[in-house]
């Protein structure tokens, strides 16, 4: 993900100063889009650090160049799910000698979905200070424009690629009682909402939350089926979030169709109907609406 640039401004510009930094592994979160969403402090551990690792180093320098900082001969080290092993020790070891340490993800928040909790176990671990310089974070960001409950959440991550694995986590997923944050490529989000109406039910509701705080940021909002077919033939582009609220009250228990259907066909349309019950059952919109046509017709 890269970090988009920001128009000038003719007021005061904040400069970061190479002050003091503890030493420690600091961990940064980095922007998921618009580079000015950064905090001031994690522009100063930047700016001071003695060593600085990322996960992808091109796009921490180009951070740092929108901000001007400098790196004035320090170390920028690459860390990430393929070097992490190597790398470890060579981080730990400066931590040994009392130095700063700063940990940059690709954007973001460290320790969710990136490489940085096996680095920030080992130091603490081996009994070295783990501080956070907190900041953005796509899936706060999404729930927090979603429109879905946020008194509880699950963060999902990505589902497992393919298999029996992918089964079990959908299905675990959807005993979960708590709006349930995923994150997809584009590439196959088309996949997971099918799956995920299948699985957890093709009317609850749900929120796609695509290239967030980046110029065409776009969040859409509906059922799953909805959703889904909202994007159909759709070559979408960018990070995706995707949120999926809970079963509504009542999904987990025996339902009967016919006796919901009819307490709400007698004042309503058929679609006022069927939004009713989908909302309120969980249940595949599909099913309700051939059930509720069959009653109609006197099936």
């Amino acid at each position: 993900m890269t970090h988009e640039q920001e128009p000038e401004h003719s007021g005061p510009r904040f400069v970061a100063s190479p002050r003091h930094v503890p030493p420690g592994l600091h961990l940064i979160a980095t922007p998921i889009g618009a580079a000015r969403d950064i905090t001031l402090r994690a522009l100063d551990i930047l700016a001071g650090a003695d060593i600085l690792a990322a996960e992808d180093t091109r796009s921490l320098r180009r951070l740092m160049e929108i901000h001007g900082i400098r790196l004035e001969g320090r170390p920028l080290l690459a860390y990430h799910d393929h070097n992490g092993a190597q790398m470890r020790p060579r981080l730990l070891a400066a931590l040994a000698e009392g130095k700063s340490v700063a940990f940059a993800p690709e954007a973001g928040t460290p320790m969710v979905s990136d490489p940085g909790f096996q680095l920030a176990r080992s130091a603490i671990d081996a009994g070295y200070d783990v501080v956070a310089a907190p900041g953005a974070s796509a899936v706060l960001t999404a729930l927090a424009v979603g429109g879905l409950p946020t008194d509880r959440f699950c963060f999902m991550g990505f589902a497992p690629a393919q298999g029996a694995a992918r089964k079990r986590f959908l299905a675990e997923a959807a005993q979960i009682p708590a709006t349930l944050a995923f994150y997809e490529s584009p590439k196959r989000i088309h996949r997971l909402l099918g799956e995920i109406g299948e699985t957890l039910g093709e009317g609850r509701a749900c929120a796609l939350c695509r290239e967030l705080t980046k110029r065409f940021e776009e969040v859409v909002r509906g059922s799953v089926s909805e959703v889904a077919q909202a994007i159909e033939g759709r070559d979408l582009k960018g990070e995706i979030v995707l949120l999926v609220g809970c079963a509504p009250e009542g999904a987990g228990e025996a339902i009967d169709l016919d006796a919901q259907l009819l307490a709400v066909l007698a004042g309503s349309t058929l679609r006022e109907a069927v939004d009713h019950v989908v909302a309120r059952t969980g249940l595949p919109r599909r099913q309700v609406y051939q059930r509720a046509l069959a009653l109609t017709k006197g099936d």
